[in-house]
C-alpha cells in the first residue's frame, strides 16, 4: 500500500490495539501512526522509522492534517538521505529543541549566577544590568546559537541612538563576555559580537588627575569615611571596594599595624595582596575608631564604605575638580609613579596587577614579591605626596625597616 491522503483516511486502529504503524511499500521505513489518545480519539501522524549506530529509531514527522501525505514523504526522504551520510536526525531534533530551551536569558541567568562568585560591587552591577536590562531584550527569547551578527549589530546601533555610544560600547564589552564564556561552556560555536564596530565612545578612558589636581582633591577631603578612603586611595592607588571594604583583621596587627594583606576573596583578580604600611596611611588608619560590632573600618554597616557617588558629588564641589572618576586615581597614581623613575614591575608590583612584566614564562618563574622595592617606592610616593600637599620642601619620611 502506498500511503497516500486517500488510502490512510480508510486506516483504522486494529481491534484491542491501541498503536499501529503501516508503512509505505513504495518508500520503505516511511509510515502512519495510529495511536489511541483521551477520550478514545485516535491520533494520526506520519513517521520515519530508521536503524543508526545498532539501534532503531523512531521520528515523528508531523501530524496528519498539519502535514499531509506529499509533504510528509519529502520529509521522510530527507531524513532517511541523513541517515545515509551517517547522520541521526532524530538525536539532531533533540539537539536543536535543547538548544532552543537555550535562550539568551536563560544562559544569562546561569552566567551571572556563576560570575557572581568571581565578580562583586559595581562590576556585579554593570553586568546585571546591561544584560538583563532594555539593551537587549529583543535577543532574551532567541535561543543563543540562533543569534547573528546582524542582530547584535542592530542592537548596538538602536543603543548608541537611544542612548550614547559610550553606553553601546560597555554594552558591547558585556555581551562579548557573556559570549566568550558560552564559548567555552560549549553553549555556541561562535561569538556573534566579533566584527561588529566597536562604537566610538568605546575607547578606555585615559584621564589622569594632574599633580594638582590630586592636592586639590586631598585637601577637599573631610575627616569622614569617604575622605580617609579617597587619602587612602591616592597614597596605594588600590580599587575603591578594596579599600571601603578594608578590615582590621587584614592588618598584621590590629592595635599596632605595619602591613596590610588584601585577601585573595576580595582582591579582583583573586591574588592576595600585601602592602606595607606608610605613615600618611597609618595617620589615617589609626584615626579611624575601631568599633566592636563590625571587622570592617569604613561605613555604617558591616559590608564596608559603599555611599561613592553620593559624597564624591560634595568632593567635586569642594575641590573643584571636574570630569574625573574615582578609578581614575588608580590610573594616575600609576602615571606618577612612572613619571617619577620608579620602575614599571615596581609599579605593577604595587598594583597587583599580575599581568604586563610577569605574563607569559616570567610569571612561571619569577615569584619575587619586590617587598623592599615596593616600600621605598611607596616611601618616595607618599614623600611626593607630602611635598604636594605642603606646597614646600619635599619631607623625607623615616622608614621603619
Amino acid at each position: 500500500m502506498k500511503l497516500t491522503a486517500r488510502t490512510v483516511a480508510a486506516l483504522r486502529l486494529p481491534v484491542g490495539k491501541n498503536d499501529a504503524i503501516y508503512f509505505d511499500d513504495a518508500l520503505p521505513r516511511f509510515g502512519y501512526r495510529l495511536r489511541k489518545g483521551a477520550d478514545n480519539k485516535t491520533l494520526r501522524s506520519w513517521i520515519v522509522q530508521y536503524r543508526h549506530a545498532g539501534a532503531t529509531r523512531r521520528m515523528t514527522l508531523g501530524p496528519d492534517g498539519v502535514l499531509n501525505a506529499e509533504g510528509a514523504r519529502r520529509k521522510a526522504l530527507q531524513a532517511l538521505g541523513r541517515v545515509a551520510d551517517g547522520t541521526d536526525p532524530q538525536a539532531d531534533r533533540q539537539d536543536r529543541r535543547d538548544k532552543d530551551r537555550r535562550t539568551f536569558k536563560s544562559v544569562v541567568a546561569d552566567y551571572l549566577a556563576i560570575k557572581k562568585r568571581d565578580v562583586r560591587g559595581r562590576t556585579s552591577t554593570e553586568k546585571t544590568r546591561y544584560l538583563t536590562g532594555p539593551y537587549f531584550k529583543p535577543l532574551h527569547g532567541l535561543a543563543l546559537d540562533q543569534i547573528t551578527r546582524a542582530d547584535v549589530a542592530t542592537r548596538l546601533n538602536r543603543i548608541s541612538v537611544e542612548s550614547s555610544s559610550t553606553v553601546a560600547a560597555l554594552a558591547r564589552a558585556q555581551l562579548s563576555a557573556l559570549f566568550t564564556w558560552a564559548l567555552t561552556q560549549g553553549l555556541t560555536e561562535a561569538n556573534p559580537v566579533i566584527g561588529t564596530e566597536t562604537p566610538k565612545g568605546g575607547k578606555p578612558r585615559e584621564r589622569v588627575l594632574t599633580n594638582d589636581e590630586l592636592r586639590r582633591i586631598w585637601k577637599a577631603c573631610g575627616d569622614d569615611d569617604h575622605g580617609k578612603c579617597i587619602r587612602l586611595l591616592i597614597l596605594t592607588g588600590c580599587r575603591r571596594q578594596e579599600i571601603g571594604g578594608m578590615c582590621w583583621s587584614e592588618f598584621d596587627d590590629p592595635e599596632n599595624p605595619t602591613i596590610w594583606t588584601l585577601p585573595a576573596a576580595r582582591a579582583k583578580n583573586h591574588h592576595a595582596h600585601t602592602l606595607p604600611l606608610m605613615p600618611a596611611m597609618l595617620d589615617i588608619i589609626k584615626g579611624t575608631p575601631r568599633l566592636a560590632s563590625r571587622d570592617t573600618l569604613f561605613g555604617t554597616r558591616g559590608n564596608g564604605f559603599v555611599a561613592w557617588s553620593h559624597f564624591k558629588k560634595l568632593l567635586d564641589a569642594r575641590s573643584g575638580v571636574e570630569a574625573w572618576t574615582t578609578h581614575d586615581i588608580r590610573r594616575s597614581v600609576a602615571t606618577h609613579m612612572a613619571d617619577l623613575g620608579i620602575m614599571p614591575h615596581i609599579v605593577e608590583t604595587i598594583l597587583n596587577h599580575v599581568g604586563g612584566h610577569k605574563a607569559g614564562p616570567a610569571g612561571v618563574y619569577n615569584h619575587s614579591k619586590y617587598t623592599d622595592q615596593t616600600r621605598a617606592a611607596l616611601a618616595f610616593w607618599h614623600d611626593h605626596l607630602d611635598a604636594l600637599v605642603a606646597g614646600g620642601k619635599r619631607k623625607v619620611f623615616s622608614i621603619a625597616s
